[in-house]
């Protein structure tokens, strides 16, 4: 039910996506007006909405024109955004309706990382030395001022896309064509690289006032590309790392000039000095803004944000609880979801609080190079810092997405060529595994011999896979890209493949060794279970050669 207020306030959403949902529940929860504008009318908070907008977010004019005909008919109090690439939209919609805001050049500043680049050499904020390369420019002009490795990111864009390290002048040719891309404006940023742990900074700045609303620790995995895994929240470094990075980020906020609303930062930490990646003029995607600092807080982030945005300063950003919260994300190999399974289990642990599942049967899936081709993601929030980690982890390992059998892009991730920067699973380190691999056959089809054998018809019933065990399973101790051990995932492997242990004894019909191996260490339990089914379903052939 809708909360009545003393004054009831409409407000225009920029974006209807689930980065959104946070805004648009508190609004509408407190009786305000909601009108939400988004290119999607399926985006899943148009239903939270009064009203809802048809317009995509790109087209600016269509924005101020759709915007200005709301505020005749009924006064909008404010416009806003989260966690979308559209700050600068708002602020000039924001302009055009003489509502709250940022001025356009702040956000356009905030929004595209070459103009941000030049306001921080120009103010002495401490970043990356880079390089344009507008869409005319030489790609080679970039090594003439830096030196490899590389950072090469297109310079308006979100959630690592077109993002990537390079450490070769082959691979930067590559990647500079690749953020092109991904860049609406066909501009690229080049810049050194940074090494050292990371750090997410949520803020509102109230008149010129900059609070710090949130620090926390970001899980960078699979370089050369920047894929964040989760983030922890409060960050738990001392304060001897943490006051530069505040510091830094201070000072990047002051050359913006940002002088009333939300400000976002990525900062590093170097080993001897805070180091800005970038400033939003917005609150942060990748749930830090709307869900893991309310948990960790007991503070509202987007209604202070909202208020701000029509404002209102009758808010507190003052914490009434300390716990931390933790944000997981899963993944998944390349290939066709069947199915995702055992979510609702995941979902159910203690101090789990929130599940997002990405991907659905049908959807294509592969090793993530961004923050968007990931599978899905768990929020918990316990009273320490153990348990949330252990509940959102433990969630990310219990759900599994099965991939359709013999489907050619799992085959060539597990049997193809490497990809050389994606790491396998898992690596077979006990000496006593390794000589018994390189001895084990391969693959056995026993159907004509068991057929003879028992008189019954193979084809009427399940195949039967045995798989040849190694014989120190419990010594190996590496683990997945989840976290999960290597006897673990054996024994999930077999159970979610309803495949039996090969003892001699057994009655398979078909017998897997080396092959469920080499597909086990690269591809996990799910390339595992892969290669079980789609040996039911095709036999010998669809191991393409591996066999």
């Amino acid at each position: 039910m809708r909360k009545n207020t003393v004054e009831q306030k409409r407000i225009l959403v920029l974006g209807a996506g689930v980065m959104q949902l946070p805004a648009l529940r508190w609004a509408r929860d407190r009786g305000w007006e909601v009108y939400v504008a988004d290119g999607n009318s399926a985006a899943p908070g148009v239903e939270l909405a009064d009203h809802f907008v048809p317009v995509d977010l790109t087209d600016i004019e269509g924005m101020i024109s759709a915007a200005g005909e709301i505020h005749a008919q009924n006064r909008l109090h404010g416009v806003f955004t989260a966690g979308t690439d559209f700050s600068y939209t708002v602020a000039r919609v924001a302009e055009a309706l003489q509502l709250p805001g940022l001025r356009p050049e702040v956000a356009l500043n905030a929004s595209y990382k070459n103009r941000m680049r030049r306001v921080f050499s120009e103010k002495g904020v401490p970043s990356p030395r880079f390089c344009e390369l507008p869409p005319e420019a030489e790609v080679e002009t970039a090594l003439e001022i830096l030196e490899l490795p590389l950072v090469v990111k297109p310079v308006d864009n979100m959630g690592a896309r077109g993002i990537r390290r390079v450490d070769t002048i082959s691979e930067y040719r590559n990647a500079v064509q690749e953020a092109r891309r991904f860049s609406r404006a066909g501009i690229v940023i080049v810049e050194e690289f940074i090494a050292g742990r990371e750090f997410s900074i949520d803020a509102l700045v109230v008149d010129g006032e900059l609070h710090f609303t949130g620090i926390a620790d970001r899980h960078i995995f699979f370089p050369p590309y920047f894929i964040e895994m989760g983030h922890t929240i409060p960050t738990h470094c001392n304060a001897e790392i943490v006051e530069p990075v505040k510091t830094a980020f201070s000072k990047a906020v002051r050359a913006l000039d940002i002088q009333n609303g939300a400000a976002k930062g990525d900062v590093k930490w170097d080993g001897t000095q805070a180091v800005i990646g970038e400033v939003a003029a917005r609150l942060s995607g990748g749930y830090m803004s709307g869900w893991t600092f309310p948990y960790s807080s007991g503070v509202e982030l987007t209604g202070s944000a909202l208020q701000l945005a029509v404002g209102s300063r009758s808010f507190s950003l003052s914490p009434v609880r300390d716990w931390v919260s933790a944000e997981r994300a899963f993944i998944s190999i390349p290939g066709k979801v069947s199915a995702v399974e055992y979510s609702q289990q995941a979902r159910s642990f203690p101090w789990i609080q929130e599940m997002f599942i990405r991907v659905k049967a049908g959807d294509e899936v592969s090793f993530p190079t961004n923050n968007v081709e990931k599978c899905g993601n768990f929020i918990s929030a316990a009273s320490n810092r153990k348990a949330a980690v252990e509940a959102a982890e433990k969630a990310c390992r219990t759900v599994f997405v099965r991939l359709q059998p013999n489907e050619a892009a799992t085959r060539r991730f597990l049997f193809g060529e490497k990809e050389k920067w994606i790491p396998d699973a898992f690596q077979i380190e006990h000496e006593a595994n390794r000589t018994a691999l390189a001895e084990m056959s391969t693959y056995n089809d026993k159907r004509s011999s068991y057929k003879q054998m028992s008189g019954q018809n193979s084809q009427q019933r399940p195949i039967k896979v045995a798989v040849i065990p190694l014989p120190s399973i419990g010594q190996e101790k590496s683990t997945d890209w989840h976290g999960t051990g290597f006897a673990e995932a054996w024994e999930k492997a077999l159970e979610l493949g309803s495949a039996d242990v090969a003892d001699g004894q057994e009655s398979a019909d078909i017998v897997v060794g080396e092959v469920f191996w080499t597909a086990f260490m690269r591809g996990g339990i799910q390339g595992a279970v892969w290669l079980i089914e789609s040996i039911r379903q095709s036999g010998r052939k669809c191991c393409n050669g591996a066999t």
